[in-house]
């Protein structure tokens, strides 16, 4: 289902724009080797899994929810890999509460 289209343009529209979020070249290129080193997902959920049952990481996290323009933004001790739905959920969690 999902938000109703006022709510929804309303949200997208307070959203900033990929790359005012600090998600520039440096972000994408520091993240994708940062996937390379780690392939699968470090979720909590995952980690307690032996690595070749886990989901394919395909998105890197920032444990403290601050992204990129975080006092440790590119600190890799706060990243984690994620695939991209438990990505997803730990982001509606922390945005939208449990």
């Amino acid at each position: 289902m999902g938000r109703c289209p006022p709510c929804r343009a309303a949200a997208e529209a307070s959203r900033p724009a990929y790359k005012d979020a600090g998600r520039n070249t440096r972000w994408r290129n520091d993240s994708a080797r940062y996937l390379e080193d780690h392939p699968y997902c470090e979720c909590p959920a995952c980690a307690l899994l032996p690595p070749l049952q886990r989901d394919v990481a395909t998105e890197v996290d920032h444990i403290d929810g601050l992204g990129p323009l975080g006092p440790r933004g590119f600190d890799t001790a706060n990243w984690q890999a994620m695939s991209k739905r438990h990505h997803s959920r730990k982001t509606a969690q922390e945005t939208w509460g449990r």
